[in-house]
């Protein structure tokens, strides 16, 4: 489908950007916009934009990590609570 090609084309841009690492730099994520986005950062009203922009992505991330965190942890305890009911 055409949403699946396009997420797959995402995926190898990102890689092909982000190289052995597996991750993007600050600067990466700028090159890329530069090379994939032409035309953005260009266009942009405010100098800070792709610092407004790194700075949102940083706060989104931390989020969805610290909700993983919790899920995971109380996953966890569910399975351990679990096992202690077998056991006694």
């Amino acid at each position: 489908s055409r949403v699946e090609r396009a997420t797959e084309t995402m995926m190898f841009t990102f890689h092909r950007f982000a190289r052995d690492k597996g991750y993007l730099t600050k600067e990466d994520l700028r090159v890329l916009m530069e090379k994939e986005f032409p035309g953005f950062l260009e266009n942009q009203k405010d100098p800070l934009a792709f610092d407004k922009i790194t700075k949102d992505l940083d706060q989104c991330l931390t989020i969805t990590r610290n909700d993983y965190f919790v899920a995971h942890t109380k996953q966890k305890e569910e399975k351990q609570a679990e096992l202690s009911n077998y056991s006694t």
